[in-house]
């Protein structure tokens, strides 16, 4: 279990028994990618808040009453912020699916152009562990680095439908 504490002065939040899942999406992956961490209602700087993360046993209701929670983290818990962090930049900067999504859109452009409508759904096919907005995300990213690179061209869509990706012609 991990155990959380989000500090931007003046104000404090924690939370207790939380799984890596948790963790990642609403904290660790927001805060690698710049954006701001929802929580009790609070909305966490990334550029101002201090991330506190432990891994440690699952604490009981009793281990968390009467502001003992903390302090039961801290004794019987390591600290593995860093080491969270660190995989969660790795992530963000590089997913697993991005090459994979990569390789897909531009095989799918070069049979006939393709709307970001089928980039999202290859997306949600090969990244289906990931949220909506991350799958969004990395839809995005691959098709803005396959520009990048000269792999892909906008070009203007069927019946004013906005814009298609495909393949550059050779």
């Amino acid at each position: 279990m991990f155990h959380l504490e989000l500090r931007q002065f003046p104000h404090v939040t924690r939370a207790f028994n939380l799984t890596r899942e948790e963790l990642d999406s609403r904290v660790l992956w927001p805060l690698a990618e710049g954006r701001p961490v929802e929580w009790n209602d609070r909305r966490w700087a990334p550029e101002k808040v201090k991330l506190a993360v432990y891994e440690g046993p699952k604490l009981a209701v009793e281990e968390i009453g009467m502001g003992r929670g903390w302090g039961n983290v801290t004794k019987s818990g390591r600290n593995v912020t860093e080491r969270l962090m660190t995989e969660a930049r790795d992530a963000v900067r590089s997913p697993p699916a991005l090459e994979g999504l990569k390789d897909a859109i531009v095989a799918r452009a070069a049979e006939s152009p393709l709307e970001f409508e089928e980039v999202l759904r290859l997306s949600g096919e090969l990244a289906a562990d990931l949220d909506a907005n991350q799958r969004m995300a990395l839809a995005a990213r691959a098709v803005w680095e396959l520009l990048g690179e000269g792999r892909v061209r906008l070009a203007a869509g069927a019946e004013g439908r906005g814009a298609t990706a495909e393949t550059p012609a050779r």
